[in-house]
């Protein structure tokens, strides 16, 4: 292995940073540095990674620091600079011509990123582009509780911008916020200000339907700027815990062949580059997908198309490390995915998707993110049964069964 060319270093402490470390491990058996806040699992006391502590890692002093650290280690290699987060990957795009001559941040360059992050901004492109989104209504803070949306509750209200949301360091807040009735609103929306918050809320029309009407779009462009691979997942649990809701918790890959060209459409009109998330949801009422946001960025449950057979370290490296030509390829064939137990799965998933996740669970396709066998220590393995066993106690209490497995 040491005839690899590339070193990765990777930005962050969660599912997101492991599984993207997991594929490089499995292509290339290599390990990869990994800077965190804290030292937390997934990633602290891994064997396939070396992680840092770096209580600073969100500042740009500190980001720059540790990759010039990094830099030097392996000043025979390309280093090549993934951040695993929407701060982070905000970091390499602003200042990635501030660093050092053998480190690589795959990314667009700062302006795009701001205006894709920018849910407000990014509704605008959707429309130019023709992708579906959500009826949304724009909040400014400056107006108080004298406004009036132009659809009725339930409402769903989010943050325009997450990293500055994320920033003020409030864990009382929502990820997403639900609500009800035109009070519950209100509420929701005082409680983000009173923490801080400086920027707009998004609110929109509640599009009906279970976890089940979720899909993930994860797409790689190559350094040209041209779609090279997609991957569909059909989402069929999510999580909803305060913190949690929205994670996607078991995923079935998926094809759909006119969502796949306004997507691919979309980003090549942009000529976007490296990973792009973007989380959609299927409107029973029209028939139509409605995009709720882009990522730019792998996703946490990137490990999905690492699964599929789209390793993502193997599509990062053939590109901007060996500069092939990367032929376009996106997922047919089924897989099933998850971050949860097979009892979770199968507790909290509709019964009519249960012979395919068998079926599959019996071919081998199936994967979760934490389970890897190169990875396996006893200590290791005792704190992914702990993970097991929280995950079923959270879903147990903010997860409803589906009703045909009630009395189950």
């Amino acid at each position: 292995m040491s005839a690899l060319k590339f070193q990765p270093l990777l930005f962050g402490g969660d599912i997101n940073v492991y599984s993207v470390a997991r594929a490089f491990h499995e292509a290339y058996g290599v390990r990869s540095v990994v800077y965190g806040r804290y030292p937390s699992f997934p990633c602290h006391g891994s064997g396939i990674l070396d992680y840092r502590v770096c209580e600073q890692n969100e500042d740009p002093e500190a980001f720059l620091r540790n990759a010039e650290t990094v830099s030097k280690e392996f000043a025979d290699k390309t280093v090549l600079l993934l951040g695993c987060g929407d701060s982070y990957v905000q970091l390499a795009a602003r200042y990635q011509n501030q660093l050092p001559s053998n480190v690589i941040a795959p990314y667009i360059d700062g302006d795009l990123l701001d205006t894709l992050i920018n849910k407000e901004l990014f509704y605008a492109l959707c429309d130019q582009y023709g992708v579906a989104h959500p009826l949304t209504f724009v909040y400014d803070k400056s107006m108080g509780h004298d406004f009036q949306p132009p659809f009725g509750p339930p409402y769903i209200a989010k943050p325009a911008d997450s990293v500055a949301y994320w920033a003020t360091g409030v864990h009382a807040l929502k990820k997403v916020y639900l609500c009800q009735t035109w009070e519950e609103l209100l509420e929701a929306l005082d409680q983000v200000y009173e923490a801080g918050y400086p920027g707009h809320m998004i609110l929109q029309e509640f599009i009906p339907g279970d976890d089940t009407h979720m899909r993930v779009m994860t797409s790689y462009s190559d350094r040209q700027g041209r779609v090279r691979m997609m991957c569909l997942g059909h989402v069929l649990l999510e999580e909803h815990s305060p913190h949690g809701i929205g994670n996607h918790a078991v995923i079935l890959t998926d094809y759909d062949a006119a969502l796949s060209e306004t997507v691919k459409t979309l980003l090549n009109g942009l000529h976007y580059t490296g990973f792009s998330n973007l989380d959609i949801k299927f409107d029973p009422r029209d028939g139509r997908y409605k995009v709720f946001e882009i990522n730019c960025r792998q996703g946490r449950s990137n490990y999905y198309v690492t699964g599929a057979g789209h390793n993502i370290a193997r599509l990062l490296v053939e590109d901007r490390i060996e500069q092939k030509v990367l032929p376009f390829e996106i997922t047919r064939e089924k897989t099933l995915w998850r971050m949860v137990p097979r009892k979770v799965a199968f507790d909290f998933t509709p019964r009519q998707y249960h012979p395919e996740m068998k079926a599959l669970i019996r071919a081998g396709k199936d994967s979760h993110s934490l389970v890897y066998g190169k990875d396996a220590s006893v200590k290791r393995r005792l704190r992914i049964l702990k993970n097991h066993i929280g995950n079923w106690k959270r879903f147990e209490e903010f997860n409803q069964k589906p009703k045909n497995e009630e009395g189950a």
